[in-house]
């Protein structure tokens, strides 16, 4: 078998709601999601999914190639861009074409992606993430019931503008999951909004009534002594490493001990988690994925020794994409479809007129003017 070519499709997923996070919120509830489809001479297909407009670039390194060798083609296409570095967008083109190479892999083998990864269980553990800074408090509350139907008892919430606004939020989340648990666990993630002493003083006033079992991106995310320093002054864990683009990203975070719970993209591809969960694994770490769309990486996750919690942002699926997977008892469970579990309707994707790029939009992908500036709360930002 080998790879021929690839499409690349634009389809949306309708959130029926506002997102965003302490950067911004976008302006309507409707994101993009990028579908990559890899091509082969035995008919085979392969998904992954991810934005990867660098596709170019490093499609040359699998082009002609046994698609199974898949971790031999992650790290030629690596070596693909030696010169001009494989960070962003590279890096999110070689996250698809891996999730893809993956996806061929298992259903050459007809087996599911988890079973072929070594795991045992099909159920992969979660919290529930409802990227619900622009919520007022009564859409919170019903968002996060629709989590508690489906057994969650862990939740991270998005702030950082206004303690009292976060505070009061975070307790009205405990008190809808303690239906499933008399402890829920309470996340807080800040999308690097602060400076080191803003991140301590902030959370150290939440922790006076709020048991947080982590801090996500408190400050920035290769600010190893900022991390650091944030952890030494809280109770609660200090979360990181979703836009790490290279295993090499995470050393001086591991020499610093300045993260508690190692945090994976899932656009960065199954080998880059499979890697830093390793790596984690030998410093004794927890692995946490943050998701997208269709949560390729949730068979990976099953498969690791050190897998914490998987976040799911969403109970439904983007247009035109059907997902082998159920969100049930607090987690993921993974379907017995061949591959990642992946099914496509090109005809309905092809029916979507695309949004404005994610890049160009406002909202929580432009980091603002006065992020980790500010001296008083930001109440303009936080909804009441």
């Amino acid at each position: 078998m080998k790879v021929t070519g690839y499409r690349s499709l634009l389809t949306r997923h309708d959130w029926g709601r506002l997102t965003g996070d302490a950067n911004g919120v976008m302006p309507e509830p409707l994101t993009d999601v990028h579908v990559l489809i890899l091509e082969t001479d035995e008919g085979l297909e392969g998904v992954g999914v991810g934005a990867h407009g660098d596709i170019d670039r490093v499609f040359g390194a699998v082009e002609g190639e046994d698609p199974r060798a898949v971790t031999a083609l992650y790290d030629r296409m690596l070596r693909w861009v030696f010169k001009t570095g494989h960070a962003g967008a590279a890096f999110g083109a070689i996250g698809a074409i891996d999730m893809a190479l993956w996806d061929l892999k298992a259903k050459a083998a007809g087996e599911p992606l988890w079973r072929t990864l070594g795991a045992l269980d099909r159920y992969v553990p979660g919290y529930a993430s409802g990227l619900d800074i622009a919520l007022d408090d009564e859409a919170l509350v019903r968002l996060y019931e629709r989590y508690a139907d489906r057994g969650f008892t862990s939740a991270k919430l998005k702030g950082g503008h206004d303690v009292t606004h976060d505070r009061r939020r975070l307790l009205a989340v405990r008190d809808v999951l303690a239906r499933n648990s008399e402890h829920p666990a309470l996340m807080l993630d800040a999308n690097e909004a602060w400076n080191r002493t803003q991140a301590v003083r902030f959370v150290s006033e939440l922790e006076r009534d709020i048991d947080l079992a982590w801090i996500e991106e408190p400050v920035r995310r290769w600010d190893a002594a900022g991390l650091a320093s944030v952890g030494r002054h809280l109770r609660a864990g200090v979360a990181t490493g979703e836009n790490l683009t290279g295993l090499e990203q995470y050393r001086p975070l591991f020499d610093a001990g300045a993260v508690d719970i190692v945090q994976v993209g899932n656009v960065w591809g199954i080998t880059h988690f499979l890697r830093v969960a390793a790596v984690a694994h030998c410093h004794d770490l927890p692995v946490s994925p943050v998701t997208y769309h269709a949560n390729p990486v949730a068979h990976a996750a099953a498969a690791v020794p050190n897998h914490l919690a998987f976040e799911v942002q969403h109970l439904t699926s983007p247009i035109g994409v059907e997902i082998d997977q159920e969100i049930l008892d607090g987690g993921i469970v993974l379907g017995d479809q061949p591959g990642i579990g992946i099914r496509v309707d090109e005809e309905r994707i092809n029916a979507v007129r695309a949004a404005t790029p994610v890049a160009g939009a406002a909202g929580p992908h432009v980091r603002p003017r006065r992020a980790g500036l500010r001296l008083v709360p930001d109440t303009s930002a936080a909804l009441s």
